[in-house]
């Protein structure tokens, strides 16, 4: 898939690590820029990166919940926090149509930075 190229090629100027997973799935596992089972996939017209974050807690969940909704609003430059089944994920959704590597690579870094600098505070939420 010619979409799927084109991210690839983003990737490969960026130098990050990734596997192609099929032609429309990239699995990014890069530790040395912050990202872990990170997913990319293609369907035009959009890009969807995604990376689970932690299992949604079961104990105080309505200050987990509003902790990212706070974290959404106030401190994510691209992306937001989701639920996906039973995890937290951060998601990004980008329209292939006029995505540049600036943007891609603005987006990777700052989900990067999310889960560097998030990660304390939220682990205070998993469960034990």
């Amino acid at each position: 898939m010619a979409a799927a190229n084109k991210i690839e090629g983003y990737l490969i100027n960026l130098g990050v690590t990734y596997q192609e997973i099929n032609e429309s799935t990239l699995l990014v596992n890069d530790p040395d820029k912050g990202l872990d089972h990170l997913v990319i996939t293609v369907e035009e017209p959009l890009v969807f990166i995604r990376v689970r974050v932690m299992p949604i807690p079961t104990a105080r969940r309505e200050g987990f919940f509003e902790h990212l909704l706070r974290l959404n609003g106030s401190d994510l430059i691209h992306g937001a926090y989701a639920l996906g089944g039973d995890f937290v994920e951060l998601v990004d959704t980008l329209e292939y149509a006029t995505l540049n590597l600036e943007e891609f690579q603005a987006s990777l870094d700052a989900i990067g930075l999310a889960l560097a600098q998030h990660y304390v505070a939220l682990s205070e939420y998993r469960d034990h």
